[in-house]
């Protein structure tokens, strides 16, 4: 049997109502989804919040589920969903750029810094939320702008222009 079908299996158990399989649908998912929201809301506890109530929404909306994607893609789109919420009811404004994009913040740079994760998480952290939020969704979680744009309400070009500000910013603290 291979992975698809067993994760339809369990699918179809977990809608059935067994316990069973939807503490293991939770336990093959709950730490990547507790990352993804620790990283885009910043706060163990509000993350773990968030985590309650993905599983909540999961189990409750399984079934609308239709096999058009992977669970764990399905399962994301939830998390990234609750925590894109959870920092707008917190009022976390994007700012809508009225000029274009300055083509010096889009070069990439030739030379990177030899990166340490930690270092690279610490300089993530000091990000403001709308620079970090699409900063994460794009390079960590692999959205492109456009779906940026839709899910956070804002231009691609706002999405393109947060990302590349917060490039520079990360650039600017890694270096120092």
């Amino acid at each position: 049997m291979d992975a698809t079908q067993t994760h339809r299996d369990l699918i179809e158990r977990c809608r059935a109502g067994n316990r069973d399989a939807q503490f293991e649908l939770y336990r093959l998912y709950a730490r990547a989804m507790y990352n993804t929201a620790l990283r885009m809301v910043q706060n163990a506890h509000d993350a773990e919040d968030i985590l309650q109530g993905i599983f909540i929404e999961v189990f409750t909306k399984l079934d609308s589920f239709r096999y058009e994607s992977s669970i764990g893609a399905w399962i994301k789109r939830i998390t990234v969903n609750k925590c894109i919420n959870f920092l707008k009811s917190r009022r976390h404004v994007f700012q809508e750029l009225s000029g274009g994009i300055d083509q010096a913040e889009v070069q990439e740079p030739e030379n990177e810094p030899n990166l340490d994760v930690e270092k690279l998480n610490r300089a993530i952290n000091q990000l403001p939320d709308g620079y970090r939020l699409v900063f994460s969704l794009y390079a960590l979680e692999g959205y492109d702008h456009e779906e940026i744009a839709q899910i956070l309400g804002v231009t691609e070009a706002t999405s393109k222009s947060q990302y590349s500000r917060a490039k520079a910013r990360l650039r600017a603290v890694l270096n120092n």
